[in-house]
C-alpha cells in the first residue's frame, strides 16, 4: 500500500496478511466496541488507501457487517444526507471533513435524524474546537486515532473504554508498545517533547502484527525508519503522566520564528474556532530579519463578506483572537486567504506544498 505522500514522493509499504488483524484491537476500540446489532458502517476515505481499506472496508467486512459505499464528491449536506439515509452508527472521518461539517451544519441535530453512535478521527489532529462540537451537537465523542500506512491503529481513544481528554491523541491501543523518544533513541521525560516512534515487538515479546515489512524497492527508506527496535514515526508529540500522548506536528513541519519553536497544529486549531474560519494552515515565511514569519493560510466559511477594506478588518480580528488564546509570538503575522488548501488523496493536509510555495515567493522577492 502506497502511503499518502504528505511530506515527499509517496512509498510502497509492503504489509503481511497479519496487519489485517493486528488492527483489529484498535478498530474495535475507535469504534465503541464495534461491532453491535445494527451497525452500518460509512467512511469517505478511499479504499484504495490505508484510511480506506484498513480503517474501514476490511474490518468491517471482517465482521460480517455492512458498509457503505458512495463515489460522489464528499460535502457537508451529502455528508449528513448519507448518515441519515441509510442509518449509519459507526463511521470514520477525516479532521478536514468534521471541520467542514462543523461549519456547514452547526446543530446537526436540529435537521437530521442521526442514528450515529461513534466516530473516529484520523490523519490530522483533531483540535479541542471539532471535540467539543462532537459532544454538544452530536452528543458523540470523537475517538481520535494515530496510525501510519506502515503501522496502523497504535494509538488513540476509546470512550467507553478510557476518558477522552480534548486535544489527545490517545493512549496505545491494547498490545503496541509505544514511546516518545529523543534525538538519541531515549524515552523522553513526561511533558517533553520527542519523536513517536513504536517497538516492532509487543508487550508480549512477539512481533507486533501491524508492523510493514519493507519499502518496496526501497532499502534505504528502510533503514532510515528505525532506531533499534524502535519504529520512528515521523509524528512529534509529548506523554502526560496518564500516558496519553499530545500531538505536536510533523517532525518537518516544525520551525523556529523570531528565535521561537512553532508548531502549526496549535495555531491552525484556534484559528478554527473562529467562526470565519472553514479551515487552515500555518507555515513559516522566510523573512530576512527573523529567519521565519507566521503566515496563515485560511479558508473562510461561505458567506463571508470578501472586499479590501473588509479582508484588512478580519485580518487584524484574527491575529487578535490567536493574541487572546496563544502566547504572543504565535499570532499569524501575515494571512492570506484562498479557496481551498492543499491535500493528499487522504484527506491530510500538505504544509509542504505550501512552505515551499513561500520559498519560492521569497526567491522572486530576493
Amino acid at each position: 500500500i502506497y502511503t499518502s505522500g504528505t511530506t515527499g514522493a509517496p512509498k510502497g509499504a509492503l504489509l503481511p496478511h497479519s496487519a489485517v488483524i493486528g488492527n483489529l484491537t484498535g478498530f474495535v476500540a475507535s469504534q465503541n466496541w464495534f461491532p453491535q446489532d445494527g451497525d452500518v458502517f460509512w467512511s469517505p476515505a478511499d479504499w484504495a488507501w490505508t484510511g480506506g481499506l484498513m480503517d474501514a472496508l476490511l474490518p468491517t467486512l471482517y465482521f460480517g457487517k455492512p458498509i457503505l459505499g458512495y463515489r460522489g464528491r464528499f460535502s457537508a449536506e451529502t455528508a449528513f444526507r448519507l448518515l441519515e439515509k441509510y442509518g449509519v452508527t459507526n463511521t470514520f472521518l477525516f479532521p478536514t471533513a468534521l471541520k467542514m461539517m462543523m461549519k456547514a451544519v452547526p446543530a446537526p441535530r436540529e435537521q437530521f435524524t442521526l442514528k450515529l453512535r461513534a466516530i473516529m478521527s484520523a490523519g490530522e489532529a483533531v483540535g479541542d474546537a471539532v471535540f467539543d462540537w462532537g459532544q454538544t451537537a452530536l452528543g458523540i465523542t470523537i475517538n481520535e486515532m494515530f496510525g501510519q500506512t506502515e503501522m496502523n491503529y497504535i494509538v488513540g481513544n476509546s470512550a467507553q473504554k478510557w476518558p477522552a481528554k480534548p486535544g489527545s491523541m490517545g493512549r496505545p491501543y491494547p498490545g503496541h508498545r509505544v514511546a516518545v523518544i529523543d534525538d538519541e533513541g531515549q524515552p523522553a521525560a513526561i511533558g517533553q517533547v520527542g519523536e513517536v516512534a513504536v517497538n516492532r515487538y509487543d508487550v508480549h515479546g512477539d512481533r507486533d502484527p501491524v508492523f510493514f515489512l519493507e519499502y518496496w524497492n526501497n532499502p534505504q527508506a528502510t533503514q532510515t525508519k528505525y532506531s533499534g527496535d524502535w519504529c520512528r514515526t515521523g509524528d512529534l508529540a509529548s506523554v502526560d503522566a496518564d500516558g496519553y500522548l499530545w500531538y505536536q506536528g510533523r517532525a518537518d513541519d516544525m520551525f523556529k520564528a523570531a528565535g521561537y519553536r512553532i508548531g502549526p497544529s496549535e495555531i491552525e486549531n484556534c484559528l478554527v474556532k473562529h467562526r470565519a474560519v472553514a479551515n487552515a494552515a500555518v507555515v513559516p515565511k522566510p523573512d530576512a530579519e527573523r529567519g521565519n514569519i507566521i503566515k496563515a493560510f485560511i479558508v473562510l466559511t461561505p458567506g463571508v463578506k470578501r472586499n479590501r477594506a473588509a479582508d484588512d478588518k478580519l485580518i487584524a480580528e484574527l491575529q487578535n483572537h490567536v493574541r487572546g488564546k496563544l502566547a504572543p509570538y504565535e499570532y499569524p503575522k501575515e494571512i492570506e486567504f484562498v479557496d481551498e488548501l492543499p491535500m493528499t488523496t487522504t484527506g491530510k493536509l500538505q504544509r509542504r506544498v505550501l512552505r515551499l510555495l513561500e520559498q519560492e515567493r521569497a526567491k522572486g522577492a530576493g
